[in-house]
């Protein structure tokens, strides 16, 4: 048998491989159940031995946080972020809260998996802080209050524009988010993990500045080949132990 070995060609950056990391989006809503059958003098001890459970998480994986969407959705209570190099990750932590006592009163109306990747458009991009958002393949969450989270997909259009015609449209994108500098977002991508085809989160501590950047987005070249973008849960940012005791 004739063996032929690869030639050797130099790695550059672009080339050489970087590791990513799923990201999981998994929202969380109480059942009735909870406030009706579990008297109110025993839910802390219940609430605090899942807050056990996720303490062990939080120490294993990358990101793990915790945010409440009570009173910003009707159909979900709380959301958790989490991030890791292993998918299996996300199936024992959701293993462990299922077998908790709270947990037999979740569901789970939403759940959004992705990955980290470098993109194609901003890849040289880079902020005044050093870092740029499309070329991250780690997700360095900040400490801002608040997280804006939906699923997106594009019009199939979109993809059969060329190279040129797409980076026009996004060069665009990036300028309009230049002028937002107390946004952050974190995009992930999802083509063949999930549903959607991307999961964009910003961070921010002005709802208000998200708000005039959804507007200002909408007017752009690439909007108009945006299929879906939605739900879009407003999240608010707490400690695990915080966030759950605000379901009661």
């Amino acid at each position: 048998m004739t063996v032929i070995a690869p030639s050797v060609v130099p790695q550059t950056e672009a080339s050489v491989p970087t590791a990513r990391q799923y990201i999981r989006y998994l929202f969380y809503k109480v059942r009735a159940s909870w406030r009706h059958d579990i008297p109110s003098d025993q839910r802390p001890r219940l609430r605090q031995e899942l807050v056990e459970v996720l303490d062990q998480f939080e120490q294993r994986l990358p990101v793990l946080r915790a945010f409440s969407t009570l009173g910003t959705r009707g159909d979900v209570d709380f959301m958790l972020w989490m991030v890791s190099e292993r998918l299996e990750d996300f199936q024992e932590l959701q293993s462990a809260v299922l077998q908790s006592k709270m947990g037999a009163h979740l569901d789970t109306p939403y759940s959004y998996l992705a990955m980290t990747r470098r993109s194609q458009y901003v890849d040289k991009h880079v902020h005044a802080d050093g870092d740029g958002e499309g070329r991250r393949t780690r997700i360095r969450p900040t400490d801002r209050k608040y997280l804006f989270v939906y699923p997106m997909v594009k019009k199939r259009p979109w993809y059969r524009l060329s190279l040129e015609e797409r980076q026009r449209a996004m060069d665009e994108h990036i300028r309009v988010g230049h002028e937002f500098p107390r946004v952050k977002i974190n995009t992930s991508y999802s083509f063949g993990l999930d549903d959607q085809e991307f999961v964009v989160a910003f961070e921010t501590d002005y709802p208000g500045d998200f708000l005039d950047l959804v507007e200002r987005l909408r007017g752009g070249e690439a909007s108009a080949y945006t299929e879906r973008e939605t739900p879009i849960f407003t999240c608010v940012a707490g400690g695990i132990d915080e966030v759950l005791e605000l379901v009661g």
